[in-house]
């Protein structure tokens, strides 16, 4: 290919972008160049923007941001180039050529340490490269982040085809749809005397902007019963009530106590069978707990950065009210290609045409990252080649 520019929204500290230019690479053997179509705007591209620099604290290997970066880990694109002498297929075994629509897992895992051997999830890898976050933009070929008109995908991602029939606007949303499998496995996650995920079971979902609002939907989907929404926004309670959640409960309007009085109300006095927590706030989470009923689940989907401690009461929070916690650090890759299908499936009965709120183009990032910030936005999008 021409050694033309690309464009790309550079991240070159918390707070500041710059439109930088970068060579257009040819891809390596096992490498594949992608022309990207959209990219969301993540919970976790808003912590990096705000100072929150740190990621997998809770892992052996804390990991900081390696300024500067292309951000951009929700990434749907055409291939425009592939390497020489390699097979491509994609993670189902799909084969992919130039010109097919994908969508990349954000983490590229290295297959050698303890997690990956072990059959952990591959977002635990001790030595995991993450596009749009921990690859820095000052090492070649650059484009590792969607916010940029390629992205350069590196040996052992895995890409993911988009079925013909699923819109871009949609499976821009596949990899937090993917991280929803926490509610697969809290259906694993049996504890004698009651499971952890029942059928009719009372789900609340803290915050409902797109991580939420897919949480909602797949849970609507696996069987849950009644669906509490809990967000600042009201122009996200009305979405997710347009999702399917039956009550909503707006924490501005409301005290703390105010909402644990109305979520025992709606549950004779028990308190929420499963409560996810999407909000990125760690204060909601002890509230999840006072929440959740005798034997409940928590789903910690939220507080992928490090955003700070809280205090909660072992006794009160988790021995006596036998709580089971379940952390999700990212999604699966499995979980892709039957997202998507499923997206195509149900995109009559759920309104997923509208999760995509905002598109920006790459000049105008800082204030696209604004919008996203914002209560009267969903899902906020980058748009590499719109002017």
């Amino acid at each position: 290919m021409s050694a033309q520019a690309v464009l790309a929204a550079t991240l070159v500290e918390p707070g500041r972008y710059e439109l930088r230019e970068y060579p257009l690479p040819d891809p390596e053997p096992g490498c594949l160049l992608v022309r990207m179509q959209i990219s969301g705007i993540c919970g976790t591209d808003k912590h990096t923007y705000q100072g929150y620099t740190t990621q997998y604290a809770g892992a052996g290997q804390p990991r900081q941001i390696p300024f500067p970066i292309i951000q951009g880990h929700e990434n749907v694109g055409t291939i425009a180039a592939l390497g020489e002498n390699v097979r491509y297929t994609d993670f189902e075994g799909i084969p992919l050529k130039v010109g097919d629509r994908v969508v990349i897992c954000p983490n590229v895992s290295c297959g050698t340490c303890y997690y990956c051997r072990h059959d952990f999830p591959y977002y635990l890898c001790e030595n995991t490269r993450d596009y749009g976050n921990n690859l820095s933009a000052r090492n070649p070929p650059h484009l590792f982040g969607g916010w940029s008109q390629y992205l350069y995908v590196l040996p052992g991602s895995l890409i993911v085809r988009v079925p013909d029939d699923l819109p871009s606007e949609m499976a821009v949303l596949t990899e937090i749809m993917a991280v929803t499998v926490g509610l697969d496995r809290a259906k694993q996650m049996s504890a004698f005397p009651n499971e952890s995920f029942r059928f009719d079971d009372t789900v609340v979902i803290f915050g409902v902007g797109p991580l939420g609002a897919c949480f909602l939907v797949k849970a609507r989907m696996l069987g849950a019963g009644t669906i509490i929404a809990v967000d600042l926004s009201d122009y996200r309670l009305d979405f997710a009530c347009r999702l399917g959640a039956d009550h909503v409960l707006n924490a501005g309007h409301l005290s703390r106590m105010d909402r644990l009085a109305a979520v025992r109300d709606l549950t004779h006095g028990r308190g929420a069978d499963v409560v996810v927590e999407c909000a990125g706030v760690p204060a909601a989470v002890p509230e999840a707990l006072e929440i959740l009923r005798v034997g409940g689940m928590l789903i910690e989907a939220g507080n992928f950065s490090d955003l700070g401690d809280v205090a909660i009461n072992p006794h009160r929070h988790l021995c006596s009210k036998n709580i089971r916690i379940l952390g999700v650090g990212g999604e699966e890759p499995a979980a892709y290609a039957p997202s998507m299908r499923q997206m195509a499936r149900y995109m009559r009965q759920y309104p997923l045409a509208n999760f995509v709120t905002h598109r920006f183009a790459l000049r105008d990032v800082d204030a696209a990252m604004k919008q996203s910030i914002a209560r009267d936005s969903m899902k906020v999008v980058i748009d590499p080649w719109r002017n």
